[in-house]
Formats: C-alpha cells, sequence, structure tokens
C-alpha cells in the first residue's frame, strides 16, 4: 500500500508541476521551490539524525534517509504554492492562510503515521509536524520577502511572455 501511495503522490505532483510553476514569476516560484528543498531535506536530515522521524517506506532507500519524494518535490511545491496565495498578504492574512495549509497537512500526516509505514515517529508528535510545517512555510515566505526587498524592481522577477513567444524567436533567428 505505502509504494502505492508514494507512486500517486509523485503522479500527483508531477501532474502539478506544469500548472503550479507558471511563466509569471517563474524566477521567484524556482527559488522558493529550491530554497524549499534544500531548507527540507536540511531539518529532515537533523531530525533523521536524532531518530526522532524515519520513513520506513520511501523511494531509493539504499541512498537516501530522507524520503526525496517529500523533500524535493511535494514541499517545494507545496511552499510555490503558499508563496502564489500569499504573496501580497498583510501579516493577519497570512496567518490565517498558513494554518489552511498547516492543519490539514498535520493531520493527514498524523493518519498516515498510524495507519501506514510512511512515516515513523519516534520522539515527534503531530505538534512537531504543525510547528516545522509553519516555520518552514513563514521561512520561506521571510525569504520571499526579502528577495523583494533586494531586487525591488518586479520586472527582474516576472517572465515577459511575448520576450519568450517561440514564433517571434524562430522569427528573429531566422532574420
Amino acid at each position: 500500500m505505502e509504494k502505492l501511495l508514494l507512486r500517486m503522490l509523485f503522479l500527483s505532483c508531477a501532474a502539478a508541476v506544469p500548472f503550479v510553476l507558471k511563466r509569471k514569476n517563474l524566477l521567484m516560484l524556482l527559488i522558493v521551490f529550491f530554497a524549499k528543498g534544500v531548507l527540507a531535506v536540511t531539518l529532515d536530515s537533523y531530525f533523521i539524525k536524532k531518530k526522532s522521524i524515519a520513513y520506513p517506506a520511501r523511494p531509493f532507500p539504499k541512498i537516501f534517509e530522507t524520503n526525496i519524494l517529500y523533500d524535493f518535490l511535494f514541499y517545494p511545491l507545496l511552499s510555490v504554492i503558499w508563496v502564489r496565495t500569499t504573496y501580497n498578504s498583510k501579516p493577519a492574512e497570512l496567518m490565517l492562510r498558513s494554518l489552511f495549509f498547516s492543519v490539514p497537512m498535520s493531520l493527514l500526516q498524523w493518519a498516515l503515521e498510524k495507519k501506514t509505514k510512511l512515516f515513523k515517529w519516534n520522539s515527534w508528535t503531530v505538534l512537531h509536524t504543525f510547528a516545522s510545517l509553519n516555520f518552514t512555510l513563514f521561512t520561506i515566505r521571510g525569504f520571499v520577502g526579502l528577495v523583494r526587498r533586494l531586487l525591488p524592481n518586479d520586472g527582474l522577477l516576472q517572465m515577459d511572455e511575448a520576450k519568450y513567444d517561440s514564433a517571434e524567436l524562430t522569427a528573429k533567428a531566422a532574420g
């Protein structure tokens, strides 16, 4: 059952990538995607080494201790969606929206930990999951705010659709 769940998660994430990573703000979204991947695998590795959490069923178990599907695909996509939905949010709205992400994810992980062998919590609880999800969501959102301050010209963070039109590029190359 665990392998089926992991395959379904992979296929869902792979199908979502073109819709989540759209051209508008592509540079910012890719920065978010890769930053969240680095943050997730760093935190996951730390807690795995402390034996707080384990992933008995995971892709490439002989190579990786972490579940790379969660750390490099699912959580980064979730963070991109988070940044897209909170890009212009005020602090109070940001706090409320964080609950829409962290509460269902925490409850889902808790249920999956009880019913499957995807997670094994040793000194970990649903509150740890809730706190770590919120920590990483707000860290990534803070990182986006920092990037926006360092690069105040939003033109640097938005892809010009016409600039990358394949017909226009072909015409320029031919003539």
